[in-house]
């Protein structure tokens, strides 16, 4: 399972990758591999303020729909568009073509609260 070293993640298999006071955000090759093949990612909450853990999508797989949730508060300024119409990037490249949202956080203190890669390697 790849789990990248530079990432931060969360308990509900999103990663994160910080850069400024921006925040890029997708979900892990250990979700993507447990949804199965992914046909449809739903993110309706472009320039919406979300908190953390608020849900800001959905990602649609043949057997099932999963929620996906904000790692840190803020706004969504930008979506993966690419994913409209190739939605199955998350399962090619989670950390990569298939990144979901850009944030601008709003608590850096938040960024402390997220695991490390190892602490994320224990859950899963």
């Amino acid at each position: 399972m790849n789990t990248p070293d530079n990432l931060k993640y969360t308990k509900d298999h999103e990663w994160v990758r910080i850069e400024n006071e921006f925040a890029v955000v997708g979900i892990t090759d250990f979700a993507q591999s447990e949804l199965g093949d992914i046909v449809f990612v739903d993110i309706p909450t472009e320039g919406e303020t979300l908190a953390k853990e608020e849900k800001f999508g959905d990602i649609e797989a043949v057997k099932t729909v999963a929620p996906a949730f904000m790692p840190l508060s803020g706004e969504v300024v930008e979506i993966n568009a690419a994913l409209e119409s190739e939605p199955e990037k998350v399962n090619t490249d989670p950390y990569g073509e298939g990144w979901m949202i850009k944030i601008k956080y709003s608590d850096a203190s938040e960024i402390d609260t997220l695991l490390s890669a190892d602490q994320y390697k224990e859950i899963i």
